[in-house]
């Protein structure tokens, strides 16, 4: 049996976040399927051990004080990294793959890998996470508030706006990058196709300007084979995630405060202060519990009342939402991006408009007062959806056909 190699990239090769589960788990599906695969990512101390990390790239770690000239070669690399071609024609002389599967790759290795994939004739697949595809700042949100002003090209917005963390320097470096990777067409020229996990997101990039045909809708999966996670409900509502404006915690904050209704929130991030002293003041009965993960994290999912996702921001297809229907845990979710074709209104959880308060003050109410009997029924509408759209069986199906497509196509 010829073996079939898969290269596997990712800026990170640790489980970071959201991007870091999807590409880890269809790493392992991979390997399930008789795949061999090879991993380039980037040096980093929380690396997990590879047989191939000799061929990863150099860190590069944001915030850290640097001379200005090493600020100019870091800002080169971020724009367009000779290392990442150089190392990676190195791992392609040493294996060759049918295919190669890109995660998240801007600020570190850059789509500068493209080119040099192609050249090889390996074809190539990317998932899309966010929406740095259409817009440089890669969240489509300005202000706490949705914005598309870049929409047709018109990205020197993120410079008008100073839409990267509200400087003016790097949101012209992003709009220098943006501007050169669409000039070389990185990535409309020498990515196959685009994996998107939310149809949200296709729509989104098709009305940008993206041709639908190079657009494939996959979405995420969660682990189901071991069955749910069940937990005698306690008294809360939970959010777990990072601690970002466009997560909107605000919102559910000050909803909490008005419904009585206690929340337990579990992450960090760098709205942690500006979120205690607004829990403070209001006296909303508001738990921070930091950064928790595993199976710490999974018996807190289990047990509350729901799992809460107040987002005003585009959200793409969130790996919590499978998390909690794999627990047997309904979902809050706002009204916004991929967040509603994740959630059946009513039965395997409640949709909210997103960023109204009072709408989110009585659901948390809806749920606080809801039977037990209620919320396991809809955990088991939660868990009956995950297993009918969101299963391992229906993306290795997906995947493996896309990828026989790909290989036909290039052989």
């Amino acid at each position: 049996m010829v073996s079939k190699n898969l290269l596997s990239i990712n800026n990170y090769y640790y489980r970071r976040g959201g991007a870091e589960v999807v590409f880890f788990d269809h790493n392992t599906l991979m390997q399930e399927e008789g795949w061999d695969v090879v991993p380039f990512s980037m040096q980093h101390p929380e690396n997990l051990p590879s047989n191939w990390s000799e061929y990863f790239i150099d860190e590069i770690e944001y915030g850290r004080n640097l001379s200005p000239l090493a600020k100019v070669q870091q800002a080169g690399k971020i724009i367009y990294s000779f290392e990442a071609r150089q190392k990676l024609s190195t791992l392609l002389d040493a294996v060759k793959p049918q295919i190669a599967h890109a995660h998240n790759v801007y600020h570190h290795i850059s789509p500068a890998i493209f080119p040099i994939l192609k050249k090889r004739g390996v074809p190539v697949v990317m998932t899309v996470h966010d929406l740095k595809l259409a817009c440089p700042s890669y969240k489509m949100l300005r202000g706490g508030k949705v914005c598309e002003e870049c929409k047709g090209g018109a990205i020197h917005n993120v410079v008008r706006y100073s839409c990267i963390k509200d400087s003016k320097l790097l949101s012209s470096l992003v709009y220098a990058e943006t501007l050169i990777h669409r000039s070389l067409s990185l990535y409309s020229q020498h990515v196959d196709r685009f994996v998107v996990p939310s149809k949200f997101y296709l729509e989104k990039l098709v009305e940008w300007g993206w041709p639908r045909q190079k657009l494939v809708h996959i979405p995420n999966f969660v682990e189901l084979e071991g069955g749910t996670r069940e937990c005698s409900k306690k008294d809360y509502v939970l959010f777990a995630g990072r601690l970002a404006p466009e997560k909107g915690l605000d919102t559910l904050i000050r909803a909490s405060a008005e419904a009585g209704v206690k929340i337990l929130i579990a992450g960090s991030g760098p709205e942690e202060a500006a979120l205690k002293s607004l829990a403070a003041k209001l006296s909303a009965p508001v738990d921070f519990l930091g950064f928790v993960e595993g199976a710490a994290l999974f018996g807190l999912i289990g047990s509350a009342r729901a799992l809460a996702l107040p987002s005003v921001w585009y959200e793409n297809a969130p790996i919590s939402v499978l998390e909690a229907y794999q627990c047997g845990t309904p979902v809050i979710g706002a009204d916004i991006g991929g967040i509603p074709e994740m959630i059946l209104d009513g039965s395997s959880g409640i949709v909210v408009p997103a960023g109204d308060v009072s709408a989110w003050g009585e659901a948390l109410s809806r749920v606080k007062l809801a039977p037990d009997n209620d919320l396991k029924e809809m955990g088991t509408a939660g868990l009956a959806l995950a297993k009918s759209q969101f299963s391992r069986r229906e993306y290795r199906r997906k995947v493996l056909d896309l990828y026989g497509e790909l290989m036909n196509n290039a052989g």
